[in-house]
């Protein structure tokens, strides 16, 4: 309906105007100079149009019932088009002048009727275009002066033309839009003429506000014509993609029913024929036959009993059938109640750590530990273990040995980057593709639930919008909630209270503190020297000799030349790098045999001088501690993730205030430094008072003014008027950490005084800004550097004596060491006297 009433439709009921069904006079050829309008929103109607325009009680006022039957004409014109709606009037008593467009359609009053509910029904019939020239008046009512349009149309070959083309573009949409009906054609085949079929055809398009207005004040029919063919056009292509759209649902709809009738047809055919039961009853009767005897827990086992009543009340060619037979068949397949049975032997499990690797004595006895006590009480399940350590030690490798030692099934799995945590707690139902999260398809995958399972790389968890893994292993790791953890795919809760968790990792530091609370940490240090040759002589070679296809008549390689290709080439904390030289000198070996030929092969030896000729050029230049170093050079000691190393630390004077740090220092470094330099300034200042004080004894008071300016001397020399540069060599290498804090504040001390540091005297330990020593990390690595140095002293924090134990005696074999306490015990023991 057309109008402004709150409770009537917008929708507009139009008919082409027709003797038969209307009653009409003639169209006069004068108008009345002045009308009334009647706003109209979104239902554009056109000359030649019929339509019922629906007026509430409280719009249809007496001022404009007097108005129509005095003139017998209303206009209609749109309101302008705005984007938001909101911004509509509310009703005609606020609509203005400036609210509506000029152009509209004068219409004919054919009748009124007075509906039951107050509200009336007026008729109108389109009868010319018309333009609101002057607002007489714009309340109550909006009265106009008109000014009347004709069509301006010729006839010519060109509007027949045109007229031909509407009528073939119509005769194609008719099959398609429904507007386009006989009725609709009859009219337009009778239209009166070229402008009234126009707008018969361009009302049929149901353009929106702006086309349709910009038609209305179009009046050459030739151009209204042209546009009509645009939209026709448009229209057009809508309804062949409409059309397309609908065939293809249809051809998907026809298609499972055709399946669905072929699938019932063929049930009744096997039936009538005894044959075997379909794919459906094989599926239910499978898993029937799969739950039998089994000894699943009741929370699981009625999760499975409902969703197989489901699975037995949906047709086969559902999608939902798939999905819910999916989750049945992982619930069957999960190791409910299937264990493998543990070997609890202690002598065999040690038999086979020591087999399996050199050396690892904390993390081996840690192990046998273990099953000891699982040996006492069997239902002992409340560790998690994590090997931290850098690469190539042996890690992943330990984690197999142990699940041997135990006689259980092994499976690992890396975290390294994984940043969703449905990896871990899985995928909920509700999504296409989903799935258990790994552990429970670990547990698929080896079919018993009490394995070991390795988490490698925990420390390298990501963290995205996907959600936190680290928070989710939380669950997972600790002993007191995973016997009820529950995956997000099964919703229900599975006991992994039996699996042995062992965790791996190279830095500790970057796990999260919950997640570290929850595991015990073995360290595994690097190896030594000594180590590295026995774990090559025993395992590397052997290994490397078979995958090669070389016998111990064919390669032959002394200690010496290991050593020094350990020294050279693969210093590093663990064994990969070390067996990759082997692996070369194993293919430098088959190329001479092979290239030999039929002759007798002489076996492959290098020897010290001929490593570079194979290996390539020397990687690590070996580690020497200076002698005789000159005032303000220091040695210290330092832990990589490749090992222990020896770090010289350089001082020099300049002129200038304060001190400058380079070498790329981290923030922990620089905080050490700047303690050492206030530290050892403080102590400067205090050791010259002490001999003023000493002198003023011997001089008296005569020389007490000598003395003054002797101290504003020394004072002045160092700490006020130079500036103090401190560097560590290897600018390129990161560094940092609390250890080097004495080794700097000796080497300001050394500098400021021009005393020297003893030769072979290397150091580590933090300093605080009294004088204390604290106590460091990394011993044993840093004990292993020195020696390879060849230093012969080694000052630690008292507090680090304990861990000497770990260093093996035969590399603490001609080192000395001194525990410190105090800073003041590092100059006695360290500078030369």
């Amino acid at each position: 309906m057309i109008g402004y009433d709150d409770d009537a439709s917008d929708e507009i009921e139009v008919r082409v105007a027709a003797p038969a069904d209307v009653e009409t006079d003639e169209i006069p050829k004068v108008f009345p100079k002045e009308v009334v309008i009647i706003p109209i929103v979104n239902s554009p109607i056109f000359p030649g149009m019929i339509a019922p325009i629906i007026l509430g009680e409280d719009k249809y006022t007496p001022e404009l019932d007097a108005h129509l039957s005095a003139t017998g004409y209303v206009a209609l014109n749109l309101v302008k088009f705005k984007e938001n709606l909101d911004e509509m009037p509310p009703s005609i008593e606020e609509v203005r002048g400036k609210d509506i467009y000029t152009v509209g359609v004068l219409c004919k009053i054919v009748k009124k009727l007075k509906l039951p509910d107050g509200s009336v029904n007026v008729l109108v019939h389109g009868v010319k275009r018309y333009r609101a020239i002057k607002f007489m008046q714009e309340e109550p009512l909006l009265v106009t002066k008109t000014e009347v349009f004709d069509d301006i149309s010729e006839s010519d070959e060109e509007l027949d033309a045109y007229t031909r083309s509407i009528i073939n573009q119509v005769k194609k949409l008719s099959e398609i839009n429904p507007y386009f009906n006989e009725e609709m054609k009859l009219a337009m085949l009778n239209s009166p003429s070229p402008g009234a079929l126009a707008d018969l055809v361009a009302f049929a398009l149901s353009l929106d506000v702006p086309e349709a207005q910009d038609f209305l004040e179009t009046l050459v029919v030739k151009k209204r014509f042209g546009k009509l063919l645009v939209y026709l056009k448009r229209e057009k292509d809508v309804a062949d993609i409409q059309k397309k759209i609908s065939d293809e649902v249809n051809d998907k709809v026809n298609k499972y029913q055709k399946e669905y009738f072929l699938r019932e047809q063929l049930k009744v055919i096997r039936q009538e024929l005894g044959m075997e039961e379909d794919d459906k009853a094989r599926d239910l009767k499978k898993i029937k036959e799969d739950l039998a005897g089994r000894d699943i827990p009741e929370e699981a086992m009625n999760a499975i009993k409902e969703e197989l009543e489901r699975l037995e009340s949906i047709p086969d060619a559902s999608p939902e059938y798939n999905i819910v037979r999916t989750y049945l068949t992982w619930m069957i397949d999960l190791p409910w109640d299937i264990g493998t049975k543990e070997n609890m032997d202690i002598e065999r499990a040690h038999k086979i750590l020591e087999r399996d690797h050199y050396g690892l004595e904390k993390a081996k006895r840690r192990i046998m530990e273990f099953l000891a006590v699982r040996q006492l009480r069997p239902n002992y399940d409340g560790t998690i273990l994590c090997l931290a350590g850098p690469p190539g030690v042996g890690k992943t490798s330990l984690g197999k040995s142990i699940a041997d030692a135990l006689g259980r099934k092994f499976y690992r799995f890396s975290l390294g980057g994984m940043r969703d945590e449905a990896e871990i707690k899985g995928h909920r139902r509700t999504y296409i593709g989903a799935m258990p999260g790994k552990l429970l398809q670990a547990l698929k995958r080896v079919k018993v639930n009490n394995p070991v399972i390795m988490l490698d790389e925990i420390d390298k968890l990501g963290q995205s919008f996907q959600g936190d893994p680290a928070s989710a292993l939380l669950e997972v790791l600790d002993p007191e909630q995973n016997s009820t953890f529950i995956d997000n795919y099964l919703d229900v809760a599975f006991d992994l209270s039996k699996v042995l968790f062992i965790a791996t990792g190279n830095y500790i530091g970057s796990i999260p503190e919950a997640l570290l609370d929850r595991m015990e940490i073995i360290e595994l240090s690097g190896y030594t020297i000594e180590e590295k040759v026995s774990i090559c002589r025993r395992w590397v070679i052997p290994k490397q000799l078979k995958k090669h296809g070389l016998t111990n008549a064919d390669f032959q390689i002394s200690n010496d030349v290991m050593k020094q290709m350990i020294s050279d080439y693969a210093r590093e904390p663990g064994v990969r790098v070390m067996e990759q030289q082997i692996a070369k000198l194993c293919r430098c070996a088959a190329l001479e045999k092979v290239s030999r030929g039929k002759k007798k092969a002489k076996k492959f030896a290098p020897k010290p001088n001929e490593l570079e000729q194979y290996l390539g050029p020397i990687v690590y230049q070996s580690e020497k501690a200076e002698k005789n170093l000159p005032a303000g050079v220091v040695t210290g000691l330092a832990w990589t993730a490749y090992g222990g190393a020896i770090l010289s630390i350089e001082t020099i004077a300049l002129e200038g205030k304060g001190f400058r740090l380079t070498g790329q220092l981290g923030d922990v470094m620089n905080e050490s430094a700047t303690i050492a330099y206030s530290y050892v300034r403080q102590l400067l200042q205090g050791e010259t008072a002490e001999a003023l004080s000493k002198e003023k004894k011997k001089k008296g008071e005569e020389g007490q003014k000598q003395l003054e300016e002797q101290k504003r001397a020394i004072e002045n020399d160092f700490l006020a008027s130079h500036e103090i540069h401190l560097h560590l060599p290897a600018g390129a290498t990161p560094k940092d950490g609390p250890s080097a804090g004495i080794t700097m504040a000796l080497a300001f001390y050394s500098l400021a005084t021009g005393r020297r540091i003893k030769s072979s005297v290397a150091m580590t330990g933090e300093l605080s800004l009294t004088g204390k020593v604290m106590p460091v990390g990394g011993i044993k690595e840093k004990v292993l550097a020195a020696k390879r140095a060849g230093i012969k002293t080694i000052l630690l924090p008292y507090e680090n004596e304990k861990d000497l134990k770990e260093v093996p005696e035969r590399h603490r074999a001609g080192i000395k060491f001194y525990p410190v306490k105090h800073f003041d015990e590092v100059l006695k023991i360290a500078l030369v006297k």
